[in-house]
């Protein structure tokens, strides 16, 4: 037995003259349903529903056809059903053979007249997906969606990010009778309804400010709003050490200089900024914008009563707490009892009472006091001035790498 994997692209019409040969000759064809249904009858084949791999593998040792064809929608290599058949058969050491489909992705860049080669593929058809994140890598993103997942969804969620005027193309039952494609902005296409068989296209995000952390103080939009500075955020940054795809609190976020640092190292993963006055919170928002950190998000509200919906973070910087340390620790730990923290302090009272808190917590806290002098320019001298000491705390299980 050598069985024959096919993907049928995005419509028998779009079969190879390959895959066709396979399918007449095939005996039996196994497949989903729908997909069963769409082809052709040929005069006295065996046709077999199943959707799941192991399905399917039941159906081939019961049948052990010398010419068994399993069809698959789309192209066999792109999130496709057959990964896991081929899996199941070389397992087993069944001999197979893969004939690929056309893809919704050649489809749509043909539709299009555009090369699909730099595009990143991303697949939201029954997986969460983060649009923003993967706007942001610099390409255009192209998206499997589907009934939940979907362009309209999608192009909501970067509309919310600040990304609603990026271009999105949307295209909807491709090689159908009823094909459409829609080009227009992500907020245009987050207001339009689309059949459920569609696929979206959207340009890069405008690229972040990029650097090394520590990002001059005067590049950020200060108002009248105590920020953190240059020196102690690279610090900070230092200490959580983030990775790219973390989900990260800032608690008392002040301006968001530091929210916006985070974003541009959890330049895959989502930052969320705490802050309950509306002037801090209209400095956040006009920060995030300026340096193009889109995975940024503003949560207004005090803390820890704010901090209830937010999703288990990985890390945690705490700016400012209003008195509410203990409270922000243990929201923080509920979500992910091995989360990060690091909390900064300028008056003795607050290291003292962070210092307890981690304590009491069971966790292993290092405290790295800061000083920082920056020169000033006289009439013949330099002379420097001093900012005020900060303490940094870092907390995390004790036994944690």
């Amino acid at each position: 037995m050598q069985v024959t994997l096919i993907g049928i692209g995005v419509g028998a019409d779009t079969l190879t003259r390959e895959a066709w040969e396979a399918l007449e000759q095939a005996e039996p064809v196994l497949g989903a349903r729908r997909l069963l249904e769409s082809l052709p009858a040929v005069e006295g084949q065996t046709r077999l529903a199943a959707a799941r791999a192991d399905e399917i593998m039941t159906l081939l040792r019961e049948v052990d056809a010398p010419r068994p064809c399993v069809v698959f929608s789309g192209d066999t290599g792109f999130h496709s059903g057959a990964t896991g058949l081929l899996a199941l058969l070389r397992a087993e050491g069944v001999p197979f053979r893969v004939l690929p489909g056309v893809s919704s992705v050649q489809l749509l860049a043909a539709r299009l007249g555009e090369p699909w080669q730099d595009w990143s593929l991303y697949s939201a058809h029954g997986a969460d997906c983060d649009v923003v994140s993967a706007v942001m890598a610099g390409k255009s993103a192209f998206f499997l969606t589907d009934g939940a997942h979907t362009p309209a969804a999608l192009c909501r969620a970067l509309t919310d990010a600040g990304l609603g005027a990026l271009r999105a193309a949307v295209g909807e039952n491709l090689s159908g009778m009823n094909e459409r494609v829609v080009i227009g902005t992500a907020a245009a296409c987050a207001e339009t309804a689309f059949a459920p068989l569609s696929v979206l296209l959207v340009d890069a995000a405008p690229r972040p400010y990029a650097r090394a952390g520590g990002i001059p103080d005067e590049a950020f939009v200060r108002g009248n709003v105590p920020m953190t500075k240059q020196e102690v955020r690279a610090a900070i940054l230092a200490k959580l050490a983030v990775m790219d795809d973390e989900t990260v609190w800032d608690v008392g976020a002040g301006t968001g200089s530091v929210s916006v640092e985070l974003a541009l190292a959890a330049r895959c993963g989502r930052v969320f900024a705490v802050e309950q006055r509306d002037e801090a919170c209209a400095l956040i928002e006009r920060n995030r914008a300026r340096f193009g950190a889109w995975n940024l998000r503003v949560t207004r509200g005090r803390a820890p009563e704010a901090l209830a919906e937010l999703p288990a973070p990985d890390a945690v910087f705490i700016g400012g707490s209003g008195g509410a340390l203990p409270g922000i620790v243990d929201a923080a730990l509920a979500k992910n009892p091995d989360a990060r923290l690091c909390a900064s302090a300028v008056a003795l009272e607050t290291l003292s009472a962070a210092l307890a808190a981690f304590s009491a917590r069971g966790l292993e806290t290092e405290v790295t006091q800061l000083s920082v002098a920056r020169a000033k320019p006289g009439a013949r001298l330099h002379l420097l001035l001093a900012n005020n000491p900060v303490f940094l705390l870092t907390a995390r299980r004790e036994g944690e790498a």
